[in-house]
Order: C-alpha cells, then sequence, then structure tokens
C-alpha cells in the first residue's frame, strides 16, 4: 500500500487506473502526485502494454523506462476482465473508488460492463474519467487513438517550421501528455464539486479536444475571420502568426531566441540600419528581409556576447540551450526537477532505482516528490484482497 501523505490535497482518494499506454496512466500518476492512492488494474499475464513500449528502447527491470515514469508510486491488481471471477474482484474495488480512468477505444469499457452507467449505479459517488483518442461520436471515433495520429488530424504539423516545409510534428507526445492533463484536471474539479453537492459525475477528453484546444488562437481567429489559415514565416520564423524578429538565430557557438522587440531599436542594439522598419506591419510584409539581415549580423559573435547586449537593454531574449546544456545549467539545478523511484526488482533481492522528474507543482512552497516506483504486475494483488476482503 502507497504510504499515506496528508501534507498532499488528495490524500485519502482511492483511484482506479484501468488505462494504458500514455494519457491514461499519466493522468493517474499526477493525481498520485498529489497524494491520490492509485490501484492499477492489470492483466494477469503481460499487464499494461505500456511496459513492453520503449522510449528509446531503455529498459530496467523487466520493464520499459517510459512504464517506470509513468506509473511511480501506484500499486498494482492483476484481474482478467474477461473472466466472471476477474470481474468481480474488481468490483469489490469499483464499490469503494473514489476515482475511475480508463482510456479503451469507444465501446470497450461498456462491453466488459464497467462502463460509467454501470459503475455509477453501484457507486453513484464515483467520479470516472475517460480519455479516447477522438471522443466517443463521429468519423474519427475508431481510429487508433495515437499521438502521431492525432497531431496530424489536427493539422498541429502543419504550424511546425517555415514556409516551404513539409508538415512537422512535434517531437514529444503532446497530444496524450495535454490530454493526461485535462483528465487530472477534470477529475480534480469533479472531486471538489462532490465535496459540495455529494455527487460524482462523468469527465471525458480526447487526444484530438487536446490537439484543438493547443491551438485555440489559430481556431479561434479562423472563427473570427475564415481567411486567417497557418502560413507559416520565413527564415528563422518561430510562430505562425507572429512577424519578425519572433524567432531562432544562429550565432558564431550556437543559437539565440528573439521574441517580441521593435525592429528599428533592435537593430541599433545590433549595429545594424533597421530604421526603414518602422512601422509594425513591415515586420509582417518584410519579415524574410528583416530575419535574413538579423540572421547575417548574429552570426558575427557568440551567444553570451549577444545576451550580454540584449539583456541589458531588457530585450526579450534566451539562449538555445542543448539537453546536455540544461542539465548541467544551474537554472535547472535549482529547480530541483529530479527525483529518484526505487522498487524491489524481480529477482527479489536488488534495488532497482529510476531518476526522473518530478511534479511541476509546488504545494505551500515544497517541491512534490515520491520514492516509490512503479510496480510489477500484480505485485500487490493478495495485499489488496486482504484489506478489502476480496476473495
Amino acid at each position: 500500500m502507497v504510504k499515506s501523505r496528508p501534507d498532499l490535497p488528495l490524500d485519502g482518494f482511492m483511484v482506479l487506473d484501468f488505462s494504458q499506454f500514455l494519457a491514461g496512466p499519466v493522468a493517474a500518476m499526477r493525481l498520485a502526485d498529489l497524494g491520490a492512492r492509485v490501484i492499477k488494474i492489470e492483466r494477469p499475464q503481460g499487464g499494461d502494454i505500456g511496459r513492453t513500449l520503449a522510449f528509446a528502447g531503455l529498459e530496467s527491470d523487466g520493464d520499459t523506462l517510459s512504464f517506470h515514469i509513468m506509473n511511480r508510486n501506484k500499486e498494482s491488481f492483476a484481474a482478467d476482465l474477461k473472466s466472471s471471477h476477474g470481474l468481480e474482484q474488481v468490483w469489490k474495488l469499483v464499490e469503494k473508488a473514489d476515482v475511475i480512468i480508463q482510456n479503451f477505444r469507444p465501446g470497450v469499457i461498456e462491453r466488459l460492463g464497467l462502463g460509467y452507467d454501470e459503475v455509477m449505479k453501484v457507486n453513484p459517488r464515483i467520479v470516472y474519467g475517460s480519455a479516447t483518442g477522438y471522443g466517443a461520436n463521429g468519423p474519427f471515433k475508431d481510429r487508433p487513438g495515437q499521438d502521431l495520429l492525432a497531431q496530424s488530424i489536427s493539422g498541429l504539423p502543419w504550424l511546425n517550421g517555415r514556409a516551404g516545409d513539409p508538415p512537422i510534428p512535434v517531437g514529444l507526445a503532446v497530444a496524450d501528455i495535454f490530454t493526461s492533463t485535462h483528465l487530472a484536471h477534470g477529475i480534480t474539479a469533479l472531486l471538489l464539486r462532490r465535496e459540495r453537492t455529494g455527487l460524482g459525475g462523468l469527465v471525458e477528453s480526447s487526444l484530438l479536444e487536446s490537439m484543438l484546444d493547443l491551438q485555440f488562437e489559430l481556431i479561434s481567429a479562423n472563427l473570427y475571420d475564415p481567411e486567417i489559415i497557418v502560413k507559416r514565416g520565413a527564415g528563422n520564423s518561430a510562430h505562425a502568426f507572429l512577424p519578425a524578429p519572433y524567432g531562432l538565430y544562429e550565432t558564431a557557438d550556437g543559437y539565440i531566441a528573439i521574441a517580441m522587440t521593435p525592429v528599428p531599436h533592435l537593430g541599433t542594439l545590433l549595429g545594424l540600419d533597421l530604421r526603414a522598419y518602422e512601422d509594425p506591419q513591415s515586420w509582417w510584409t518584410d519579415q524574410e528581409a528583416i530575419m535574413l539581415a538579423l540572421s547575417s549580423r548574429l552570426k558575427t559573435r557568440e551567444t553570451d556576447e549577444w545576451l550580454a547586449v540584449l539583456d541589458a537593454a531588457d530585450i526579450w531574449c534566451a539562449p538555445v540551450l542543448t539537453l546536455p546544456e540544461l542539465m548541467s545549467h544551474e537554472g535547472f539545478k535549482a529547480l530541483d526537477m529530479t527525483q529518484e523511484t526505487t522498487r524491489l526488482g524481480l529477482d527479489g533481492v536488488s534495488k532497482v532505482s529510476v531518476r526522473t522528474t518530478r511534479s511541476p507543482i509546488r504545494i505551500d512552497g515544497k517541491t512534490v516528490k515520491h520514492t516509490k516506483g512503479a510496480p510489477h504486475v500484480g505485485e500487490d494483488t493478495e495485499s489488496i484482497r486482504n484489506e478489502f476482503g476480496i476473495k
């Protein structure tokens, strides 16, 4: 059993995590980070398919690194949901649960008899979180709910890169990660409502809806004026809807990012005559010419030299760090953004440790860290059966 953390806001709430892969498990992880007890319901043979989905091919103690980091601080209860005995055991937990999280394709959890309508009859205080690829209705609903596919349908890859580039997806599982955040947010909101009214509820989100929400500026602009569509900028542009100088620029030893800044003033600081671009409208119409001039100048000196000049003038800028540069930087260390989790190895003797990031949330001025690693399949089945009188 996960140790109680009365200092955390969700201490005392019990979550049943039926989900697999990323969006659902990370939503449950976020609740666990905030103190909830999360019991992962897994198949007796193999468990969560995510146990074999290797991030960068990395594995430890029989599970992938991605599984370790997404399922920290959880317990595992093994049950065959396709057998009457397995379902009977799970229902004993459902009766006591505060939250359920599932991310099967539409209709699957209902066929197992554990859909929201069935659960609510037994446990009307349940907060039921459901994540799908594209929602429960519409022509996309039966497509595989996978991050790259959701990004592609949403049009997001057309925002990345510059004019003339092919579509470029974000190199992270942004659809899954944002969906996990929205789902955890909705669950927490319904728990708050339940405290006020006694009523449980259903919260739903999907990969596609999360990608559309991520593009709310673009979609809203198009709703306001249908003529507005994606027009990726030329040269060094870093945003399809912001003018020069907004972008990334090569320096003599790396790259520098420059955000919203009046072009003539920036030119003066860099030793360029850009007075011809006093009119802000020209920062759009002459974006390529402006960026070409900036690029040529910025390549002549090193990043730190330019930062010294621009920072002194309070220009919005930053170095473009590589991952090794970030990890060794004092700014990263100051955030205290890592934690180490540990579990007993498959051999029953060794300790398996995984260093990962912590929750990005601080509670009462303190970082939130946990040491319990991801569980083995069914690791906690017997203790949970005993605790809840399950036979």
